[in-house]
């Protein structure tokens, strides 16, 4: 009896064993199915697909090598994933094998990816562009590095002087004299001295004007005449004038009142337009203009224009009314020094209206050109 019952203890003993066996199996394939099924978008990985396949059990510590997984039931199998402990150290890439190869990166929704503590791989710096980065300049600091002195009065004084006399309102006295044609030329009639001047003597804004032109041929005084105005400055730039003109040739004296402006047009053009009247009821005006063109410093061409009008005629002296002529001028000077400046050119004049039929009554020719050649100087 004792012997019976000592063989059923060790049946019943084996089969506990048995069954032991088969349930440690089937928790073992349980625990390798939920792996490869398991959703890792709980993971914190996003909606990253992976390829398990990669992942191979090495074989010395693998508990599912020869089982038979047709036999599985896996739709009956209710696995609780949050309680269940996963050894990690199984799941080891093959070693010829990288853990990225066959992933597709197109899926993968890097936005959603929680990387939550992942290490940052090693940053190579020797790629870096340096120039692009944007470094913090250091704090400007509140003191030179050299001391400045600080500046006194006699600095200021020093950098600041008083200059005198160089005010647009002076009171300065100054005068200036200028002959811009003191010439000889080759007339039809014979050799002519003709000049043509001016000069100013006051301020920076009132000043007394002066003007002067005529001409000799042969020895004769064909045609004199002198004017005086007194000149206010109305812009840097220009001035208007008024005061008297008198004629002394040609035919008898005559006395002329004058009101004009002059000064300097657009570009540097020098201008003179002067209206007269006449004691004897006569009117008169004059335009006058010439431009300095600079070939070098001291090499300069200057044309010249000049045209005259008068209100009636005049049998005396041989003055037609409207435009009576017109006297144009080139001429081309060296100045030796700024003062000083001689020069040669051509000149061309010619008459109009009634003032041309005096001049042919007279035997003369309603135009003429003549060769010049003068000086220029002022002081």
């Amino acid at each position: 009896m004792p012997g019976k019952v000592r063989t059923m203890a060790n049946k019943r003993f084996r089969l506990n064993v048995i069954a032991l066996s088969v349930s440690l199996s089937a928790v073992s394939s349980s625990l390798t199915f939920a792996a490869e099924a398991m959703d890792h978008s709980a993971m914190g990985q996003g909606s990253m697909p992976m390829d398990h396949s990669m992942m191979k059990p090495d074989s010395a510590q693998s508990p599912m090598e020869g089982m038979d997984h047709s036999q599985m039931n896996h739709d009956a199998m209710d696995m609780d994933m949050g309680e269940m402990p996963m050894d990690h150290s199984m799941m080891k890439p093959a070693a010829d094998q990288s853990p990225m190869q066959g992933m597709d990166h197109s899926q993968m929704d890097h936005d959603a990816m929680d990387m939550g503590e992942t290490p940052m791989p090693a940053m190579d710096h020797s790629t870096i562009d340096h120039s692009q980065m944007q470094h913090a300049a250091p704090a400007p600091t509140s003191e030179s590095r050299t001391p400045i002195p600080p500046i006194t009065e006699a600095d200021r004084e020093a950098a600041f002087p008083d200059v005198h006399g160089h005010k647009m309102d002076d009171n300065a006295i100054n005068s200036f004299v200028l002959f811009d044609q003191l010439e000889y030329q080759n007339a039809d009639a014979g050799s002519v001295l003709a000049w043509n001047a001016m000069g100013w003597v006051g301020g920076d804004i009132d000043r007394l004007w002066w003007r002067s032109e005529g001409e000799r041929t042969n020895g004769t005084t064909e045609a004199a005449e002198v004017q005086a105005f007194w000149g206010h400055a109305i812009s840097p730039w220009g001035e208007t004038v008024v005061g008297v003109r008198q004629d002394f040739k040609p035919g008898a004296p005559q006395t002329w009142g004058a009101i004009g402006i002059q000064g300097m047009a657009l570009y540097n053009f020098e201008t003179e337009a002067t209206a007269y009247i006449g004691e004897n009821g006569q009117s008169a005006a004059r335009l006058e203009g010439e431009y300095d063109i600079l070939l070098t410093n001291r090499l300069i061409l200057q044309p010249r224009a000049e045209a005259n009008f008068y209100g009636k005629n005049d049998d005396s002296r041989g003055y037609g009314s409207g435009l009576a002529d017109v006297d144009l001028g080139l001429r081309l000077r060296y100045e030796v020094v700024r003062q000083f400046a001689p020069y040669i050119g051509v000149s061309w004049s010619k008459v109009y209206g009634n003032t041309a039929d005096y001049v042919r009554d007279e035997g003369g020719d309603s135009s003429e050109a003549r060769f010049v050649a003068g000086v220029r100087m002022w002081f």
